[in-house]
């Protein structure tokens, strides 16, 4: 699981300063959790989250943002709760979820949503 900065956003995801129209930057399917270390829902997702990027390692990328530390990102995508999750297909249009999901139904969204 790796933390992104607006830098490494930019390259891996979504160049929003280049691109007008979504196009994805990456090589696999991925999923962004916004979180903030203050925030409660998002400490219970973190270990759920750890545990889904050993699961799909290699099928899935998992990315965290601090939207405390990344306010642009957190801004650019409407980020107003949290925790919010972005899944992103190679094909298509991004997904938001909000909410502190059981690992059962973030597996269903992986598969329904990236794993097409």
């Amino acid at each position: 699981m790796e933390h992104l900065t607006k830098q490494t956003f930019l390259e891996k995801v979504f160049n929003y300063e280049q691109n007008q129209e979504w196009k994805f930057e990456g090589t696999s399917p991925c999923l962004i959790d916004f979180y903030a270390d203050w925030c409660g829902p998002c400490k219970m997702v973190a270990p759920i989250l750890e545990e889904l990027s050993k699961e799909y390692d290699g099928k899935i990328n998992i990315y965290k943002i601090d939207t405390e530390a990344e306010q642009e990102l957190a801004g650019a995508f409407g980020i107003r709760s949290i925790p919010s999750m972005l899944f992103i297909p190679m094909e298509g249009q991004p997904q938001m979820v909000q909410g502190a999901l059981p690992k059962s139904q973030l597996k269903q969204a992986i598969d329904d949503i990236l794993l097409v």
